[in-house]
């Protein structure tokens, strides 16, 4: 039976990918680099400081420190968070979290996102009652696909692993999740274009597929 459920938030929660991407090709234009479509889905699930790490790699011409490059790209997205009027919750989860929450199950957050835009996201929507804690990937070295954020996700668990379950939106969140042997939900969303959820445990199209009832009674 499911007690925990660790919910990634970027295209889970919320959808602010239209702002971090208006974000990073605002950047990419200041910095003259020409990043195509695949290449920038490829980091979908990454943190920040890995996808300026890996352009580095690519474009050699890109002579800014990483933290730089994330300080300026965060100034960016918090100049577009603040400002853009239509950021809402995805259709479905809020009324999912509250019933997940009055059924007794315990909400962890594992995002690839930052603290400060964790926090700005929780704060707008008023998510901090219903989560018990909040994993930010920026604490860790290697993003998504490394299983490292939900395996510290999965050790805040009231209950062992076996009882945990994610829910991912991006390639890289499911095989992350897979990879440390948690039972993974994979959420297509029309958000969710380009990705590949098919080593997802169950794959869902809408929210309203879910409940506590159906989520508490995966994997057994």
């Amino acid at each position: 039976m499911i007690k925990t459920v660790i919910f990634d938030m970027d295209g889970v929660i919320v959808d602010t990918e239209p702002v971090h991407r208006y974000s990073y090709y605002k950047q990419f234009s200041e910095l003259d680099i020409d990043v195509s479509e695949e290449m920038y889905t490829s980091f979908t699930g990454f943190s920040t400081r890995n996808t300026f790490q890996a352009l580095k790699g690519f474009f050699p011409t890109i002579e800014q420190e990483v933290e730089d490059l994330i300080q300026r790209k965060r100034n960016i997205f918090n100049d577009a968070f603040d400002t853009k009027e239509d950021l809402y919750l995805l259709e479905g989860v809020h009324d999912l979290i509250k019933d997940l929450y009055a059924s007794g199950i315990q909400l962890i957050l594992a995002s690839s996102a930052s603290k400060v835009t964790i926090e700005r996201v929780f704060t707008r929507f008023k998510l901090h009652p219903y989560f018990t804690d909040i994993v930010s990937g920026e604490d860790f070295p290697q993003s998504k696909p490394d299983p490292a954020i939900f395996l510290h996700a999965a050790s805040l668990s009231v209950a062992p692993k076996e009882n945990c379950i994610v829910i991912e939106d991006s390639t890289n969140g499911v095989k992350a999740a897979k990879a440390a042997n948690l039972l993974c939900i994979g959420y297509n969303s029309h958000h969710s274009k380009l990705q590949d959820l098919s080593t997802a445990d169950f794959i869902i199209n809408d929210f309203k597929e879910l409940n506590a009832e159906k989520i508490s009674q995966f994997g057994t």
